[in-house]
This record gives C-alpha cells, structure tokens and sequence, in this order.
C-alpha cells in the first residue's frame, strides 16, 4: 500500500511542475560590417529575382527538389538551368539570362509578424527612411513585441536575430 500512495505522490509531483519556458530561437541570414560582431553566416549571400514572375533563387536554399544542393551559388547553375516557376506556369524557358540580382528590403518578425520596410524606416523611433535592415543598431528590437509585455516575459526582447527576410 505504502509502495502505491509514494507512486501516487510522484506521479500528482510530476504533473504539478510547470512546464519552463523556453527561449524561441530564430535563425536569420544578416550582415552587420562592423568588426568585432559575431555573426551567423557572414554576410548574406546575393539572392536573385526572376523578371517574369518574381521567383527567387536563393543560394542557401538551393533548390534540392530540382537537384540543385543547398549553397550552390547562382553562377554555378548549370547552363540549362529554367525558372522552376516560369517553365511549370507556361510561361516560356526562362534561363539564367532572366534572373536580376535582389535583395530584401521587408523583413519580418518571428514573433508577431511586425514588418520593417527599409523604405519606410520607423522614424517615430528616430529610425529615418531608407535605412538598411543592416544598419539598424545591434540592440534594435521589435517595436511591437517590445510593447506586449506577455511576450517580453516569455521570451526576452525580439532583437534583429528574431527578424528574416521578407520575400515578396
């Protein structure tokens, strides 16, 4: 009897600790250029803009569902390489020929979906239009998470880390 009510006891104990809470981790492609910052992956790779349909090629993703292994560099394509987009759409062979360098310029917050549009900037918080997601300071952090007190508690602040590219 004694070996059931101690096998009770652990078992209400297991189910009474809380759950702790743990920090969400966001992986972002960014490039700060100043020394001394650590940084994720270095500067971020150029990324490139089909001018039919707005496809982007991006080399950290590849395009492994076409062959093409994840961190194969544009010009490393093969000579036959089509828009997956444009040939799947009919719209024609678009090859490499049809492709412009890019580069976001909207990135997005993990957390609550907050936009930063370089074009726009956030000059209410004396962040003038036009500034890079790049140049923004190390200690930038989201202006609308920063205000929810739920996911500050929770989580920490959503610094730029917590932002990715926004593909549009």
């Amino acid at each position: 009897m004694a070996k059931i009510v101690s096998g009770i006891k652990k078992n209400v104990e297991l189910k009474a600790k809380k759950p702790t809470a743990t920090k969400k981790k966001a992986v972002v492609t960014k490039a700060t250029g100043k020394k001394g910052t650590s940084k994720k992956e270095g500067s971020s790779p150029m990324r490139y803009k089909c001018r039919i349909c707005g496809y982007i090629y991006s080399p950290l993703r590849g395009e492994p569902h076409n062959g093409i292994p994840a961190g194969t560099a544009f010009d490393d394509l093969p000579d036959t390489y089509l828009c997956p987009v444009c040939g799947f759409q009919g719209k024609g062979r678009i090859g490499k020929w049809g492709f412009d360098e890019w580069r976001p310029t909207r990135y997005i917050c993990s957390m609550c979906d907050y936009i930063y549009d370089e074009k726009r900037g956030e000059p209410h918080r004396g962040i003038k239009a036009g500034t890079k997601f790049e140049d923004l300071p190390e200690k930038y952090v989201c202006p609308v998470c920063a205000t929810d007190p739920k996911i500050v508690l929770r989580y920490g602040n959503v610094l730029k880390q917590g932002f990715s590219p926004l593909f549009d």
